[in-house]
């Protein structure tokens, strides 16, 4: 079972609108066993829409469409639609008593207008889905054994149709195989490294389960894919070589992905084991406070981070001695150290974490090369600091650090 998304609009095209209806869309069609085959961003325009469509629907089961839905002149989704299917657009008065409750509710300052009123207007062919959050109906259209389904590009209005409609509706009209996906997260290893290792377990997987090695800054995620008709037959195969898989990697494995993240590891060790921590980062931004802060509860255990980028806020917040600094360089496993202590007495907390290194493009207060990284660790059980060189690309640097720095500080705690 095959599907292709189409996601209309010049604002995708030109990078003002990242796409992540996709991967919203994506993932929901897996769920329910069906593949996305392809995925294709075009512009508002005639052509190739109706090209596009034309294409799809000769290479697929079900044709998910995003955007282009709004009242103005520039959105033609619903004309192309009908140009296409050899429709018209006829008015539909549950949507058109959407669209007037929607203004009288929340848009009273601004009179409804014969625009607005268009948005009632559909293909006579299509399956109306109710939007409850905006005025833009989803459409859902059969031909030729090819389920077209359009929906707004608005995200929180195509997620709620998406789970609410279309979803329930594709699984009911169309058999399905079981789709599953298990992905194993390892940090601390290469992934050339990594599958030099698992070479024979991976030569030996069984015909219906793929392996995927997906590396990203400090961490490689490795997802095991399977299909097939029978849920706990598929769901135990692909447990049991993760079972294999285990003893191969145990050194680096950190989890299943879909358990929880590394922050969340953390987070729920520190909580457990009644431990605080506060963090002092230079390079990094703040970037490691915001992981560990988007997770609910973080408050029980997390004091607060002190972002010293510049040379003085190490020295005049953190007290990191200026001698130091002079002696051994802002980027340096000393100054990293004194961060970490620095933190650590300042929050009064049991563990404090601190990062300083050059993440370029020019070298700063340093005479570090471009990718020079300390991480320093301030805990109960010990203190130290670890050198690493992490590239030099700006980004790629300061994600794979604070990679590592959940890494270190994870082992760390488990010694508790």
């Amino acid at each position: 079972m095959l599907a292709e998304i189409i996601t209309i609009g010049d604002e995708i095209l030109i990078g003002q609108v990242i796409d992540t209806n996709s991967a919203f869309i994506g993932k929901e069609l897996n769920k329910i066993g069906v593949s996305v085959y392809q995925i294709t961003s075009i512009q508002d325009e005639r052509t190739h829409l109706l090209n596009a469509f034309k294409d799809a629907s000769e290479r697929v089961d079900i044709v998910i469409i995003t955007g282009g839905l709004g009242p103005t002149k520039d959105d033609i989704t619903k004309h192309t639609l009908c140009e296409f299917f050899n429709d018209e657009l006829v008015e539909n008065a549950e949507v058109l008593a959407h669209v007037e409750e929607l203004f009288a509710k929340y848009i009273s300052n601004t009179p409804i207008s014969d625009i607005n009123r268009m948005q009632a207007l559909v293909p006579s062919k299509a399956e109306v889905l109710h939007n409850a959050n905006g005025t833009a109906p989803g459409m859902l259209i059969r031909h030729n054994d090819v389920t077209f389904v359009s929906m707004p590009g608005v995200p929180f209005e195509m997620k709620h149709l998406m789970k609410e409609s279309v979803i329930p509706k594709l699984a009911a009209y169309y058999k399905r195989p079981h789709i599953i996906h298990k992905t194993v997260v390892t940090y601390g290893m290469g992934e050339s490294a990594i599958a030099k290792r698992i070479e024979a377990w991976e030569d030996a997987l069984p015909l219906n389960i793929k392996l995927a090695y997906l590396p990203n800054l400090g961490k490689v995620r490795l997802r095991l894919s399977g299909k097939g008709p029978d849920y706990d037959e598929l769901e135990s195969a692909i447990n049991n070589e993760i079972e294999k898989l285990h003893p191969l990697i145990s050194d680096i494995v950190f989890g299943l992905e879909d358990d929880e993240s590394i922050e969340e590891t953390v987070a729920k060790l520190l909580t457990d084991k009644n431990l605080t921590l506060s963090t002092a980062e230079s390079f990094t931004g703040g970037k490691i406070a915001e992981k560990i802060t988007s997770i609910p509860g973080a408050s029980k255990y997390f004091k607060g981070s002190v972002v010293s980028y510049a040379t003085e806020a190490k020295i005049n917040v953190l007290n990191v001695p200026k001698n130091i600094v002079d002696e051994h360089s802002v980027v340096s496993a000393e100054v990293a150290l004194a961060m970490a202590k620095g933190a650590k007495d300042l929050m009064k907390t049991d563990f404090a974490i601190a990062t300083t290194g050059n993440a370029g493009p020019s070298k700063g207060d340093s005479d570090a090369d471009v990718g020079t990284v300390f991480i320093a660790i301030n805990g109960p059980v010990s203190t130290y600091v670890q050198e690493f060189q992490m590239g030099s690309t700006r980004e790629r640097v300061v994600e794979k650090s604070v990679n590592k720095a959940f890494e270190l500080l994870q082992k760390e705690i488990l010694k508790m």
